[in-house]
């Protein structure tokens, strides 16, 4: 694949740089979208800031939502743990069902206020998606080629390591892509209990009635969505290019 498939990928990434640097240029703009504010950009912290915090708690749940349901996957679809395929599953499905609202009000009074119930509630609502492509991925390895594996005499783990997840690569990765796009967007309801996200303009202009900093913060979150999942899509294609699909 050329470099000129990441592109669009560094296009966005590049637009999103420089909205973070002079989105608090436009002032003007901002001001005919609400003529009677006293202050049309949002204030409190610096968009650079925002962004970084933002990073920062979805790369964390991220991380453990990825570790976690690779993990899962892997050892329900062994043989010694296929007896525990049904309680992963529900027990996932259920983190994705609860609301992340009701989520971070149930970890809030035993984790406290901050990044950390983010955290949380964004791990039990990002799990489901990896888990998921994982299982889709690993069972959907042909049985002939895992027979050929074992034929030559590679063990278990080489069988995984070095045919399974290879095969199941594409799929597992969409899996990742879905579950850090909507913690991406998700994360900005940390705001909410004192988590300093690109949500905090959303929370502020909905409180105070100012659609110029509900604006500025939905169209950070829009520009960072679209710069991870136009990755994501780019590094799919990478993957799926070399082994021929």
């Amino acid at each position: 694949m050329s470099w000129r498939a990441w592109l669009a990928p560094l296009g966005w990434l590049l637009l999103l740089l420089v909205a973070v640097r002079w989105l608090g240029e436009l002032e003007g703009l901002f001001r005919a979208l609400e003529p009677g504010a006293r202050v049309v950009i949002y204030p409190r912290a610096s968009f650079a800031r925002l962004l970084a915090n933002h990073l920062a708690i979805v790369a964390t749940a991220a991380a453990l939502a990825v570790s976690l349901g690779v993990a899962a996957g892997i050892l329900v679809t062994r043989p010694w743990g296929r007896d525990f395929l049904p309680l992963v599953s529900q027990v996932a499905s259920i983190g994705q069902t609860f609301p992340p609202v009701a989520v971070l009000a149930l970890a809030v009074p035993l984790l406290g206020f901050g990044s950390l119930p983010t955290i949380v509630a964004l791990l039990l609502y990002g799990l489901l998606p990896v888990l998921r492509n994982t299982l889709a991925g690993l069972q959907g390895v042909p049985a002939a080629v895992l027979e050929s594996a074992r034929g030559i005499g590679m063990a278990p783990r080489q069988v995984l390591l070095q045919v399974e997840l290879p095969l199941a690569a594409t799929v597992i990765l969409a899996g990742i892509r879905t579950s850090v796009t909507v913690t991406i967007a998700t994360a900005a309801i940390g705001s909410t209990i004192g988590a300093s996200t690109l949500g905090d303009p959303v929370i502020a202009g909905l409180v105070n009635g100012n659609s110029a900093y509900v604006l500025q913060g939905a169209l950070l979150i829009g520009l960072l969505a679209i710069s991870v999942d136009s990755a994501f899509e780019r590094l799919q294609q990478l993957i799926g290019s070399r082994q021929g699909r």
